[in-house]
C-alpha cells in the first residue's frame, strides 16, 4: 500500500449537467479513495468544474445570462448531483476561483520568464467543440473524431508554450514507467503521439474574439486557452488546501477521449513549470446506451439522478463499478442493472444478510452465541474471506474493480454454500445441536462483518446498514484486521431482519435488454 494517495476526477465542463459518463468517474475515484482511507492511507479526492473558454460563452449567450452567472448554476448542479449521489470528496475547485486564477498566472509568468512561452501566428483546423487544433491526420473523413463536426480554419496572433521542448522528455520518462499511462493501451496511444513531430502549443485567445477566461499576466489583451488553464486545477487545488505534499502520489482518473490533453499537454506544461509529474494516469472507456453513442437526440441519455431515485444509489454504484472492465467500454442498459441487481445483490448479499439475522432472531431473540465448536468448514469459510480480501486489494491497486468485487460475491457465495452445507434449520429442531447452530450462526455473522467491510468502499450506504444491523460500533468496524470471531462477543445484540435489496419485477420491455430511458418501471 502506498503511503498516501492524491485522486482527481477530470474537472467537468460547465456547459451541461452530469451525465453517466462522468458519474462512473466520480464513483470511481470515490470508491478507491474509501478504499485508501479505510487503510488508513492519507488521502485528498479532488472534483470540481471548468468554466471558461468559448463554448461557455456560447451558451451563456444563448441562455441570455452573463457567463459567469450560467457556470455558477451549472456548477451549482453538478455539486448537488455528488452530493446527493453521497460522493465524499475533500475539494470542489471551479476554475474561476480567486485562488486557481491566481495559481494559473503564477505559472504562465514563471513559464514565459523562462523563455517557453513565445508570440506567433496561430493557424489550423480548430474544432470550438474541442477547442483545439486538430491536424488533417487526426480528423475522421474530415470531421472532429469527437463532435463529427468539420473543423474551421482559423488564423490568429496568439502566445505559443515550446511544448516540443520536453517531448523526448516526456517519451523518455513514459517509456522507463510502464505504470505511468494505464491501462497499456492507452500508454502505447501516448507513446505513439510522442513519435510524431509534436509542434507548439497555443495557450491564448485575444480578446477580441474572446474575453470569458484568465488574463494573459503578461499581456492585457489576450486570455488563457481553457485547457491550459483547466489542467492546472489539478496543482492549485491541491495548494490551496495545503496538501501538495500528496502531489507524487497523484492518479488522475479520466475519460479516453481527453487523453491527448492529459498524457502529452499536460505532462510538458509541469515539466516547463518545474513541478513534479504525477504518479498515474488512469484512463477508462465509454459507455453507450443499449448499443448506441447516448445522445438527447436520439433520447437515450442515462440519467444518474434518476437511476438511483428508482434503483438506489449503491445498485448503480455496483453496476457501473462491476459491469465496466476498467479501460474498456461498456454499455448502460436498465435490464442489465436490473440484473445484476437481483442475481448479485438481491440473491448474493442480500440473501445472506436476511437469512442470518433471521434465524439468530428467530433461535437466539438476536444475541450472538459463542463460536465454538469450530469444525473444518467453519475454518474454510473464514479462509475464503482472507482469499476474497487479498484478492479484492490487488485488483483495487489494478483498477480492476469488476475482478475486486467478483472476488468479495466468491466469498459471499462461500457463505451461502455454508449455509446449506452446515443445514442450521434442520440442526435446529434438535435441542443438543443448540450450541453448533450459535457458532454456525456466529460464522454467518463473521462473514457478513467481513463483507461489509470489504464491500465499503463500493456500497456506503449498504455498508452501513449492514453494520447498524449486525450491532457493531463504528470501532470495531472500522478495524479490518480484527480476528475472526472476535468483532461478536458472545451476547451482542443483532438487530431486526433487513432486505437490503428487494427483488425488482420488471416489464417485458427491460427483461428484453431496452436501453435506459428515464421511464419508470414496474417495481
Amino acid at each position: 500500500m502506498q503511503p498516501a494517495v492524491y485522486v482527481t476526477t477530470p474537472i467537468f465542463y460547465a456547459n451541461a449537467d452530469p451525465h453517466i459518463g462522468s458519474t462512473y468517474t466520480t464513483v470511481v475515484c470515490d470508491a478507491f479513495a474509501r478504499f485508501h482511507r479505510q487503510r488508513g492511507v492519507p488521502t485528498f479526492f479532488l472534483t470540481g468544474t471548468d468554466e471558461h473558454g468559448e463554448k461557455i460563452a456560447e451558451a451563456a449567450a444563448a441562455a441570455g445570462i452573463t457567463p459567469q452567472a450560467f457556470v455558477d448554476q451549472v456548477s451549482a448542479r453538478f455539486r448537488s448531483a455528488w452530493d446527493e449521489c453521497g460522493i465524499a470528496y475533500d475539494g470542489f475547485i471551479r476554475t474561476t476561483d480567486a485562488h486557481h486564477v491566481g495559481f494559473v498566472q503564477d505559472v504562465l509568468a514563471r513559464i514565459h520568464a523562462s523563455g517557453d512561452i513565445y508570440f506567433g501566428e496561430y493557424s489550423g483546423l480548430y474544432c470550438v467543440g474541442c477547442e483545439r487544433l486538430y491536424t488533417e491526420k487526426e480528423l475522421v473523413d474530415g470531421r472532429c473524431p469527437q463532435h463529427l463536426v468539420p473543423p474551421v480554419e482559423v488564423s490568429e496572433p496568439n502566445y505559443f508554450f515550446r511544448m516540443s521542448r520536453y517531448q523526448d522528455e516526456l517519451r523518455r520518462h513514459i517509456e522507463s514507467n510502464p505504470d505511468f499511462i494505464r491501462p497499456e493501451g492507452y500508454r502505447n496511444e501516448a507513446l505513439a503521439m510522442l513519435r510524431e513531430p509534436l509542434g507548439d502549443l497555443c495557450i491564448s485567445r485575444p480578446k477580441t474574439r474572446l474575453s470569458w477566461g484568465i488574463e494573459i499576466p503578461f499581456d492585457r489583451d489576450y486570455v488563457t486557452y481553457v485547457w491550459f488553464d483547466a489542467l492546472l486545477n489539478y496543482p492549485s487545488g491541491l495548494d490551496r488546501a495545503g496538501r501538495m505534499e500528496l502531489w507524487p502520489q497523484t492518479h488522475h482518473f479520466i475519460g479516453k477521449d481527453i487523453l491527448k490533453t492529459h498524457a502529452v499537454f499536460w505532462p510538458t506544461m509541469l515539466l516547463a513549470a518545474g513541478l513534479p509529474l504525477f504518479r498515474h494516469l488512469d484512463v477508462h472507456g465509454f459507455w453507450s446506451s443499449g448499443g448506441q453513442k447516448m445522445s438527447k437526440s436520439l433520447g437515450n441519455v442515462v440519467q444518474p439522478l434518476e437511476m438511483r431515485d428508482r434503483y438506489g444509489m449503491d445498485t448503480l454504484r455496483y453496476f457501473l463499478l462491476r459491469e465496466m472492465a476498467f479501460g474498456q467500454d461498456a454499455d448502460f442498459t436498465e435490464a442489465a442493472l436490473v440484473g445484476r441487481r437481483n442475481s448479485d445483490l438481491a440473491n448474493g448479499l442480500g440473501n445472506l444478510a436476511s437469512r442470518t439475522l433471521a434465524m439468530s432472531k428467530k433461535w437466539f431473540d438476536g444475541a450472538v452465541q459463542p463460536i465454538d465448536p469450530r469444525e473444518p468448514v467453519d475454518v474454510e469459510l473464514e479462509r475464503a474471506f482472507a482469499r476474497a480480501r487479498v484478492e479484492l486489494e490487488e485488483h483495487v491497486l489494478g483498477l480492476a474493480f469488476h475482478r475486486a468485487l467478483e472476488a468479495l460475491w466468491r466469498g459471499l457465495d462461500a457463505a451461502n454454500k455454508y449455509i446449506v452445507e452446515t443445514a442450521p434449520f434442520t440442526l435446529a429442531k434438535d435441542p443438543a445441536q443448540r450450541p453448533r447452530v450459535g457458532a454456525i450462526l456466529h460464522n454467518c455473522l463473521e462473514s457478513l462483518r467481513v463483507a461489509a467491510q470489504l464491500a465499503a468502499p463500493f456500497l456506503p450506504e449498504t455498508a452501513e446498514r449492514l453494520r447498524e444491523s449486525l450491532g457493531l460500533d463504528e470501532a470495531t468496524f472500522a478495524d479490518l484486521d480484527r480476528a475472526w470471531g472476535r468483532a461478536f462477543p458472545a451476547g451482542t445484540a443483532t438487530g431486526e431482519p433487513v432486505n437490503l435489496f428487494p427483488r425488482i419485477e420488471t416489464d417485458g420491455a427491460a427483461k428484453a435488454g431496452a436501453p435506459a430511458t428515464g421511464r419508470p418501471s414496474r417495481v
